[in-house]
């Protein structure tokens, strides 16, 4: 309990009475809880989003990590707003792409932050897409034993995916994510217009982790996607909108079961078995997370119709709501052509890394997944095949 201190307007008294325990009485139990919970707004404006953002930070001093393109397209519009608003800022710049999201980096970011004035109830501000996001967070999660960030995201696959969660990590050549925690933000601001200047393949790559989300569990936001796929793409604002609002509502959803992967059985994880080591065996560079993942859904979902689990016919509309999109659905149509081997020897390293389970998101229809850790090596590898991996 705490009382005012006798005598001293600025002072408490903090008074505990514990008492010895029983040295009979076996181990002592630590207990610790924590929820968290965040507010994420999706915006059409530099006005509207300044606006939330100053609400969030709440006078604090603000770090904003950005990177080389970012900064060129959107900074000095985003930080002449946030400076005339009140907002004290310091601002680093990080190379654009998948690269900068290592230990090197964040290893640099903590030497920035060290030098710099920014304390402990400070705010990070990771200001672009996933690989300023993640590698954003991780690095306010490690900082001073962690402080407060909010995520600014530029593309539309940080918008419907990246942002949301508190996955936060760097790579290794091993494997991606490897260096990581949960650490959820302040919150989230997702400013449509900043989609205007996405170049296109970044958007049909976003899109991909959209897609995702309606396969697994909404077939209402599927045939919102598959109806409105060409307004998608044309960058409708009031689309982009919904596309990303819906994303966000479906994403928290399923994480709020369990925030923290203490069950492995994870629908959000559909089309990264095989995703995430096609970019680590193709280095990190040549294609983009949700071409990716785009390809894993493809591979995932033969296996789940070699299995007799997936119709046809709902096969058929995934690969062909992907083609629409302009995602690779065969290993011809990826940026870097995949070998077979490498992915089947990156997939027992995960399998390694997750102390011998290796769990596959197998679609049953739109809004059903199948878990299974029972895949087989043939299994695998009849799939690549089918799309064009040898």
């Amino acid at each position: 309990m705490t009382t005012s201190a006798p005598g001293r307007t600025n002072a408490f008294v903090v008074r505990d009475e514990i008492p010895m325990p029983d040295a009979a009485a076996g181990p002592v139990h630590a207990r610790t809880a924590r929820r968290d919970a965040y507010p994420i707004y999706v915006t059409r404006t530099l006005e509207a989003t300044v606006a939330r953002l100053v609400e969030l930070l709440d006078g604090a001093q603000v770090a904003v990590l950005t990177d080389e393109v970012v900064i060129e397209l959107h900074g000095g519009d985003l930080l002449d707003a946030l400076a005339d608003a009140g907002v004290e800022l310091q601002v680093t710049v990080l190379p654009a792409g998948e690269r900068s999201k290592c230990l090197a980096q964040a290893a640099r970011l903590w030497d920035w932050l060290a030098e710099s004035s920014i304390g402990r109830r400070d705010v990070l501000l990771a200001f672009g897409g996933g690989v300023i996001n993640d590698t954003g967070g991780w690095v306010a999660s490690g900082y001073m034993r962690g402080i407060p960030y909010v995520n600014l995201p530029t593309t539309l696959l940080a918008q419907v995916d990246g942002a949301l969660g508190g996955k936060v990590a760097v790579n290794h050549r091993l494997a991606k994510n490897l260096l990581g925690a949960f650490y959820q933000p302040l919150g989230v601001v997702s400013n449509i217009a900043f989609l205007e200047t996405v170049e296109a393949r970044h958007l049909r790559a976003g899109l991909a982790e959209a897609i995702k989300k309606a396969v697994i569990a909404s077939p209402a936001y599927w045939s919102f996607i598959e109806d409105n796929l060409d307004a998608i793409v044309e960058r409708d604002a009031a689309v982009l909108e919904r596309l990303v609002g819906a994303a966000a509502a479906i994403k928290t959803a399923l994480i709020e079961r369990d925030p923290y992967e203490e069950d492995l059985r994870r629908p959000l994880n559909f089309g990264h078995t095989i995703g995430h080591p096609l970019e680590t065996v193709t280095g990190y560079g040549p294609l983009l997370h949700g071409e990716a993942v785009a390809f894993g859904m493809v591979v995932e979902s033969r296996i789940a119709h070699a299995r007799g689990l997936l119709a046809d016919e709902t096969l058929a509309r995934i690969v062909e709501l992907l083609r629409r999109a302009g995602l690779p659905t065969t290993a011809a149509e990826l940026p870097a052509r995949p070998d077979g081997d490498a992915i089947v020897a990156a997939l027992e390293k995960v399998r390694l890394i997750r102390a011998g389970s290796l769990r596959w998101v197998l679609p049953v229809a739109f809004g059903q997944t199948a878990i299974a850790d029972d895949v087989t090596e043939a299994e695998v590898r009849r799939a690549l095949r089918e799309s064009g991996a040898t």
